[in-house]
């Protein structure tokens, strides 16, 4: 795609996430058997940034040891004093240069790679200095809300603490991802203080300076509103969890693969699936599974790294894991194969 300015993509992973109740850093509990993190790294891949930087702090060596199959860079948030103070630690890293940066959150697993092409096409076409995504909520609890002027344009954000009864009515709320020019982004920040309910230096303060100075703030409407929101509860963690399962699952059925129960079948991401094979309930397929094409894979079956060749048939409960099996096997029910070795049943 042409580009007026490299891009670079920010994403803000240095926070505790304390209402997760958790010793874990919030962006390293798993989604689909990942740290949801990664998922985000994900979606931004086709827009094939020039750079990528992760802003860490809270357990900064655990969040970056998961990063070595992502070329990014890490950079360290000394102080959790909010979201621009985060996107400030990056400042030194841009230096001399005039990007367009695309700022997300570490903690939104299901942002689609879609989406976030299309909000920067937009922010291109538009020529918008600011470009920031909302979406509209039934219940906008939490969540910062999009402010108006007379004329319909965007003036500013409210964070729900700091938010009259009447701001708190507004149903259109900020999703947290941006698209800005740099030179604008970190004179703004530079000018953005702290006095609000949590002390914190607030990014969503950015929009309110451009407009004040001028400049062109376009909002991008997400088509799907639960996309853009953050997992910040174990209960959100389980949402978040179902809706990538119902996708990943939805997309294999598409291509050929029947799934008598799928809400209730878990297929990992690396794993590939013939045309024609069958999943009963209960089954999981896991790690960088292969199963060819007529096969059946019977309740309860767990597969890790496996290659099933055409037509094999596995009973019900069994567990397979780094082994292989010849085009029409069959293994009977209760088998637990770990390896190459013979099956046995399982205890």
């Amino acid at each position: 795609m042409v580009r007026a300015n490299p891009l670079v993509a920010i994403v803000l992973a240095a926070g505790k996430g304390t209402r997760m109740k958790s010793n874990r850093a919030k962006v390293l509990h798993e989604v689909m058997a990942v740290p949801m993190l990664h998922h985000v790294l994900q979606a931004i891949a086709p827009l094939q940034p020039d750079r990528t930087l992760v802003i860490v702090g809270h357990q900064r060596e655990a969040v970056e040891a998961t990063l070595t199959g992502f070329k990014v860079d890490c950079v360290v948030q000394q102080q959790q004093r909010g979201t621009g103070d985060a996107v400030l630690a990056a400042e030194q890293s841009l230096a001399g240069g005039n990007w367009t940066v695309l700022i997300l959150c570490g903690d939104t697993p299901l942002i689609r790679p879609r989406t976030l092409v299309d909000m920067y096409n937009a922010h291109q076409g538009n020529g918008a200095t600011v470009t920031l995504m909302t979406t509209i909520l039934d219940d906008p609890t939490n969540y910062g809300r999009i402010l108006h002027g007379a004329d319909g344009t965007i003036i500013g954000i409210v964070e729900e603490k700091d938010a009259t009864a009447e701001q708190r009515a507004i149903r259109e709320i900020n999703a947290g991802i941006y698209l800005a020019d740099s030179r604008f982004l970190f004179h703004a920040l530079h000018r953005v203080g702290t006095d609000n309910s949590q002390g914190e230096v607030y990014l969503t303060d950015i929009i309110s300076h451009a407009v004040a100075d001028g400049h062109s703030v376009h909002g991008f409407t997400a088509p799907h509103p639960g996309d853009v929101l953050g997992v910040n509860s174990r209960v959100e963690l389980a949402e978040a969890h179902r809706e990538l399962q119902s996708r990943r699952n939805r997309d294999l059925m598409l291509q050929g693969v029947t799934m008598l129960s799928p809400e209730t079948t878990f297929v990992s991401f690396e794993a590939v699936i013939g045309e024609d094979t069958v999943l009963q309930a209960g089954t999981q397929i896991r790690g960088a599974t292969r199963i060819g094409r007529y096969c059946r894979i019977d309740t309860g079956v767990i597969l890790d790294n496996c290659l099933l060749e055409d037509e094999v048939r596995v009973g019900a409960y069994s567990c397979l894991s780094d082994c292989r099996q010849a085009t029409r096997a069959v293994i009977a029910p209760h088998t637990t194969i770990s390896g190459p070795e013979e099956p046995t049943p399982c205890t």
